[in-house]
């Protein structure tokens, strides 16, 4: 399982990483309102999966709760961007599959602690 935490950890990171020029595009009204808060929604994911990876076996359920319920929010701070037409439906798919996969990641990690 060690792997996988370190693959979620590096799939939180890309996700940060391919976001950044995208939100750097967003017209200046946008990019210090929505482009701010998707940022750190973004940054606090890797910071909270970073956390979780570290945390004692029994504090890591609820840390991992946390990062769905960041992951949920992400999804609609993403679908809010493509709904003003920020990105287009294939940067939109791109980034909810990425959300998806590391959702589907921390389930795996949250089913192996029982």
């Amino acid at each position: 399982m060690e792997n996988t935490k370190e693959t979620i950890v590096a799939r939180a990171y890309d996700l940060l990483k391919h976001s950044l020029p995208i939100i750097e595009g967003f017209p200046r009204s946008q990019k210090f309102t929505l482009g701010d808060r998707l940022q750190n929604h973004l940054s606090d994911l890797l910071e909270m999966i970073i956390e979780a990876y570290y945390l004692p076996a029994a504090e890591k359920r609820p840390a991992l709760q946390k990062v769905n319920i960041k992951l949920e929010q992400l999804r609609y701070f993403f679908r809010l961007a493509f709904d003003r037409g920020h990105y287009n439906s294939i940067r939109y798919n791109e980034f909810a599959q990425r959300i998806d996969e590391i959702g589907r990641m921390v389930g795996g990690w949250l089913k192996s602690l029982k």
